[in-house]
């Protein structure tokens, strides 16, 4: 009795084991890329073909191509390499606003057989905005008596880069 037992504990995990490596294949990570904003187009972004695991034959053959969630077609897919590419200059403040995080999730689809993947890049920013101040002029009196070393207080400038939360 204990051998037909240990036969069906056997049996059943062998089972479990199967069905696990069976559904992991299945399971499809997503793919995320960090950009600085405002690259020149034609910049790469990351090896699309590689990082989801197709050959360079089954992007053309099975019409790959990105689909922006925000509208504007930021990226396109370059044929021959397999590399997402930029399309048109990235302004961030223009897209996220103030927003600390900037992500543009993007759709991949593939036909034949259909398969979508889902892939986010990140747009991070670049310190292209001068700090200003709220008056262009500052005027201080200090009279004769003061001592040195004595610090006086000015406004801050604002940096439109900078989030302050």
């Amino acid at each position: 009795m204990t051998k037909r037992k240990g036969y069906r504990e056997w049996r059943w995990q062998a089972l479990w084991w199967h069905h696990f490596f069976l559904l992991w294949s299945t399971i499809d990570g997503q793919t995320r890329y960090s950009i600085t904003e405002e690259l020149k187009q034609g910049s790469v972004v990351g090896n699309l073909a590689k990082d989801l695991g197709l050959g360079l034959s089954e992007i053309f053959d099975r019409k790959l191509r990105v689909a922006s969630e925000a509208g504007e077609q930021y990226f396109s897919v370059d044929a021959g390499k397999g590399e997402l590419v930029v399309n048109d200059r990235i302004d961030r403040e223009a897209l996220c606003g103030q927003s600390v995080n900037c992500v543009l999730p993007l759709q991949v689809v593939i036909e034949d057989p259909l398969q979508l993947f889902r892939v986010e890049v990140e747009i991070l920013d670049i310190n292209d905005n001068a700090p200003k101040f709220p008056s262009v002029d500052i005027t201080l009196e200090i009279a004769e008596s003061t001592v040195i070393g004595v610090r006086f207080p000015l406004e801050s400038a604002i940096d439109p880069d900078v989030v302050l939360i």
